[in-house]
């Protein structure tokens, strides 16, 4: 309980650019003196582990970040019963997005007032435990901006350049089995054989499918359609069996609700 009565609130915040990122905490502070901020995570999925963790009743999210989104964090807090603020530079498909109100935005940089007010938001959301009654609606809202958001067109890898001992190879992104970080370079696989780019893994996500490529460690990016099934070893973590190839990928628990209920 706070000072004055009322049952504390935990919160997460997750910006992948540090000084933004310390603004926002140090806002939150003056805006919400009551708020525990229980994690400032700087990538996504140090924010899953934390929301794994720590169950945040709230969560102040970047929508944009490398490799894991602020999406993917949001549907891991809204299937917590949590609530959600997006954070955004871009205000082109944002407005009309939260229009419906399932979940607030704060356009970057983050004027005090306007924390302030989705702050008060928050507040009478949480009094009238709407947290989980509009957990639908923020679903929802979550997929249109991930259809937003996603690569289309041009902006999709078709093709790979890679280096295969003294050769290079090019590798249609069709022929991929996984993604795999290993020290300066990235390891591409496929069937028959595989070759390393210097490409950052952060960057490769941006440029892949999000239906075709599931992230499933912080190293490693598969092809969905090359799992062939999914284990858990004798210490209880998952892991992956590909389809023709005999490397077993294994997945973090950051990335583990990839897989609930199969």
């Amino acid at each position: 309980m706070t000072d004055n009565g009322e049952a504390r609130v935990t919160a997460l915040v997750a910006e992948d650019e540090a000084p933004q990122r310390r603004a926002l905490h140090e806002q939150l502070l003056q805006a919400w003196p009551g708020l525990e901020v229980v994690a400032v995570c700087e990538d996504g999925i140090s924010a899953l582990e934390a929301v794994q963790e720590r169950c945040p009743d709230v969560a102040f999210l970047d929508i944009r970040m490398p490799g894991v989104s602020g999406l993917d964090v949001a549907r891991e807090v809204v299937a917590r019963g949590g609530l959600v603020v997006f954070t955004t530079a871009y205000d082109d498909y944002a407005v009309k997005a939260f229009e419906a109100g399932a979940a607030d935005y704060l356009l970057k940089p983050v004027q005090m007032g306007r924390l302030e007010q989705a702050v008060e938001r928050l507040r009478e959301r949480l009094a009238g435990r709407q947290a989980r009654d509009g957990g639908a609606d923020l679903r929802s809202l979550i997929d249109d901006l991930d259809a937003r958001l996603r690569p289309q067109g041009e902006r999709l890898i078709r093709w790979i350049t890679a280096s295969a001992g003294d050769s290079v190879r090019m590798i249609g992104i069709d022929e991929v089995l996984f993604f795999q970080a290993s020290e300066k370079y990235v390891r591409v696989v496929t069937a028959s054989g595989e070759g390393v780019i210097r490409t950052p893994l952060k960057e490769l996500l941006a440029g892949l499918d999000p239906d075709e490529f599931w992230q499933v460690h912080r190293g490693t990016v598969v092809r969905v359609q090359a799992i062939d099934r999914v284990t858990r070893n004798e210490l209880g973590r998952y892991v992956l069996s590909l389809k023709n190839h005999g490397e077993r990928l294994v997945v973090s628990a950051a990335f583990v609700h990839r897989f609930r209920g199969m």
